[in-house]
């Protein structure tokens, strides 16, 4: 299989936005970086430029299914420009920084044809400082309607190739994408596997502010598993 391209969906990451596209860049498989700057108020989207990658620009923020939408989207446009296959896609964080040069061996099984859609798992203390029901929550519904048991369902670092994105599409608005993307892939019939990757990134706290993500992010994964369940 072809080329990578990484997705970027970035709002108000002006810290790390800089490291991260680079680190990605130096990836050997990875020739091509989109960054979405989705509504951000700093200088997220000039500093993701500056370090090579394609920027697109929301002028509000409109969430991360969007944004990674409209990465897509920009990709297919490049695609044409320059006239060349599919790129296999690679979403990332923004906040990876350094950690994201880690990444090529959640590439390998997708690259090599073994599989569709390839999820990091991340060490735990570089995940969330939460007790982690939102985690459980989706773990246990998306084995309820799948039979598969993933580890880390919201775990937003995913290799997948343009025929999984497609089974995907459109995607669960909110926090609720990558717990229904799972759960589409798998129906779909497609081949997921789970790739270990020491990756670190800036985990929510267990402040008001952490509290209230968590809160939303339970609200968004509800809503679209329930949704994937009423489809059936």
């Amino acid at each position: 299989m072809g080329a990578v391209a990484a997705i970027v969906p970035a709002k108000d990451e002006a810290e790390r936005i800089s490291a991260t596209v680079a680190a990605l860049r130096s990836l050997p498989e990875v020739p091509l970086v989109v960054v979405v700057d989705d509504g951000s108020t700093d200088d997220t989207g000039r500093l993701a430029a500056d370090a090579g990658a394609l920027v697109v620009r929301h002028a509000t923020n409109q969430g991360k299914a969007a944004a990674l939408t409209t990465g897509v989207l920009r990709l297919t446009e490049e695609e044409t420009r320059q006239g060349v296959p599919p790129f296999v896609l690679l979403f990332a964080d923004a906040d990876l920084a350094d950690s994201a040069e880690r990444l090529s061996p959640l590439l390998e099984p997708v690259l090599a044809g073994q599989a569709d859609l390839a999820i990091a798992n991340i060490p735990r203390e570089a995940s969330s400082h939460g007790g982690g029901r939102v985690v459980r929550l989706a773990r246990g519904q998306i084995e309820s309607l799948t039979g598969r048991r993933i580890a880390q369902p919201l775990n937003g670092m995913r290799a997948l190739t343009r025929e999984a994105f497609g089974w995907a599409i459109p995607l669960a608005p909110g926090w609720g994408v990558e717990a229904a993307m799972l759960v589409d892939v798998l129906r779909a019939g497609g081949r997921v596997v789970e790739v270990p990757v020491p990756l670190t990134h800036r985990a929510t706290g267990a402040d008001i502010r952490g509290q209230l993500h968590r809160a939303r992010q339970m609200r968004d994964v509800s809503r679209a598993l329930l949704d994937r369940r009423i489809r059936g």
